[in-house]
């Protein structure tokens, strides 16, 4: 290792030299699959350890440890305060490990250590004790009965909130401790139990995590992990009978197989879904906010994040100079391994999301569209792309219409709003979009007709546990986050007495 790269933590070594296996009711336990699936550095292209490949009858096994927790109320039946008191005590505990999870999360995702210590960990901590929180404002509501009663006869009729059961996590790879956790900690704070099951590519730090739960105190079953490909112990996992709840995050796709797969048995589902988000700058927009801002709302985790901005519509008036100082920009970014704190741009999460992001560009190139690269990443290892500007991109090439996440923003000239507005809403996605204006009023009238389920001002990627989130169009059915988030963990309940 090089001076310039953080020294791993002992912890972290003895971390990774482990014989993982599978996460079930507060232990880790052998699979019954002799096969293993192996962990990469995206550094360096290096295998760093080695996790269990569950099969279904796993999967069975973590889902009826669930099950049986959730149905003797080891968890549910504890008062909300007591719940509370113990989720506090979980984020504290992760909090005592942060500089660990931080490394495991950087050496098996590729970012950087900065982002990892700074969003992984910190953001965590701040979405957990909110969470925490909400498991003591669980409410129902006293109604009045309209119907007509029989002479003398009396009701009192009430709702109330239980959690829906067993929930089944699916997170995906860019970022696994922080997406992992929006599923675990509703699911807690509920009183349902869950099984998560990470990205094959990045399952080390939710592994980790499940332990710190049980020394925080969160009883035995009520947090299991397996690890496993998608098509095995993903598919057993979103189809099992004992599942109430699934939770995904990732593609489109696959996100509506599951649905499929959830509609045979009425399960309920949240979907967190692809996104090929705008960011519309007008004119009178401030040059350096609009490339700061847009620099990490593009480029934040290698454009590996949902949210990002991968399309920037701009007024001409405005076009050239931003084109210049997006350049400017983009080219002073350093590139390196995630474990150097004092590189930019890291490389992408694995072998195979890097391939197809260079297919993207490989046929930009071959239409002769006009890039704009920055810095490449070391010679002969790792899975680097190169920061990339796409300017006024045919409108027939796949990046301006498919999701690339990775780091490939897209500028085009638009003649005004406008026209920037229909091209923003000219896509199948809607998860995310901004508008850059000094104008009060320009921008309200553009966050009523943007379609997207969260719209900023002036910013972008900016996130946080009490706003609600979520997409519209293919980006997804549901919302997570804000004050209403656990209704979506929830069954209502209606109560009616006569007396």
């Amino acid at each position: 290792m090089s001076e310039s790269q953080v020294a791993l933590l002992e912890s972290v070594q003895q971390f990774l030299a482990r014989q993982h296996g599978l996460f079930i009711d507060g232990a880790q336990q052998a699979s019954r699959s002799e096969k293993r699936l192996t962990v990469w550095d995206p550094a360096t292209g290096k295998a760093i350890a080695t996790t269990a490949d569950a099969n279904s009858a796993d999967v069975d096994t973590a889902v009826m440890s669930a099950w049986r927790a959730f149905v003797d109320r080891r968890w549910a039946g504890m008062l909300p305060a007591q719940r509370e008191r113990i989720v506090l005590r979980f984020a504290d505990v992760v909090e005592q490990h942060s500089e660990e999870l931080a490394q495991l999360e950087t050496l098996e995702q590729g970012k950087s250590i900065n982002i990892s210590r700074a969003f992984e960990v910190a953001c965590t901590l701040n979405w957990m004790r909110y969470t925490a929180g909400l498991a003591t404002k669980i409410t129902g509501q006293t109604l009045d009965v309209s119907i007509p009663l029989p002479a003398g006869a009396r009701y009192q009729a009430w709702t109330k909130k239980e959690p829906v059961g067993v929930v089944a996590g699916i997170v995906p790879w860019n970022f696994p401790l922080m997406i992992g956790m929006w599923k675990v900690m509703p699911a807690l704070a509920a009183g349902c139990s869950i099984v998560i099951k990470p990205s094959e590519t990045t399952p080390l730090t939710l592994l980790r995590v499940a332990e710190l739960a049980v020394e925080a105190g969160i009883p035995e079953g009520v947090f299991n992990v397996v690890t496993g490909s998608g098509a095995e112990c993903g598919t057993a996992l979103t189809s099992h009978p004992h599942v109430a709840k699934v939770s995904f995050t990732g593609s489109t796709q696959t996100g509506k197989h599951i649905a499929r797969s959830a509609a045979d048995r009425l399960t309920r589902v949240t979907l967190e879904l692809g996104g090929k988000n705008p960011a519309i700058v007008l004119k009178d927009a401030d040059p350096q906010w609009v490339i700061e801002g847009l620099m990490m709302g593009s480029f934040l985790n290698q454009g590996q994040v949902c949210a990002a901005s991968s399309r920037i519509y701009i007024e001409a008036p405005l076009f050239d100079t931003l084109v210049t100082g997006f350049e400017q920009a983009v080219k002073s970014l350093s590139v390196g391994p995630g474990m150097s704190e004092s590189a930019q741009i890291n490389p992408l999460a694995s072998r195979a999301h890097c391939d197809k992001v260079a297919a993207f560009l490989h046929e930009a190139e071959q239409h002769h569209a006009e890039l704009i690269g920055g810095n490449a990443g070391p010679d002969g290892q790792g899975y680097y792309v190169r920061p990339t500007l796409v300017v006024n991109p045919d409108a027939r090439l796949r990046l301006t219409r498919e999701e690339v996440f990775g780091p490939v923003v897209n500028l085009v000239r638009v003649q005004d709003g406008e026209e920037a507005l229909r091209m923003a809403n000219e896509t199948e996605y809607g998860l995310t979009a901004s508008v850059w204006t000094q104008n009060i009023s320009q921008a309200l009238s553009y966050t009523d007709r943007l379609q997207a389920g969260t719209v900023w001002v002036n910013s972008h990627t900016l996130i946080d546990p009490n706003l609600p989130f979520g997409g519209m169009k293919q980006s997804g059915t549901g919302r997570d986050f804000g004050p209403d988030w656990l209704d979506g963990w929830c069954e209502t309940k209606s109560v009616c007495v006569r007396y």
